[in-house]
């Protein structure tokens, strides 16, 4: 079994990649990244946090609106769909 000298090099010049590469990334997360404050950071997650409770307050008028689930049969509210598919 012989080694193959091209194969060896070529899976160390991988590894130096690999290496500058990761050094490089962390070298740029250091020194280059603009990172947020403490505040900025906290007034960010607020609007996050907000956004979300509003998007799902949105989409579960939708889904009451609509109709939240048409395995319900005997359901009072069936939604806007369910009492169109009733006229018909």
């Amino acid at each position: 079994m012989g080694s193959n000298p091209t194969a060896r090099a070529n899976k160390i010049s991988k590894v130096a990649k690999f290496r500058e590469y990761i050094n490089e990334t962390v070298n740029e997360m250091i020194h280059n990244v603009s990172w947020p404050t403490w505040k900025e950071l906290q007034a960010n997650t607020i609007v996050v946090v907000i956004a979300s409770i509003i998007i799902a307050l949105i989409i579960f008028a939708m889904d009451f609106g609509f109709g939240i689930s048409s395995t319900e049969k005997d359901s009072f509210w069936k939604g806007a769909m369910g009492f169109i598919y009733d006229m018909f």
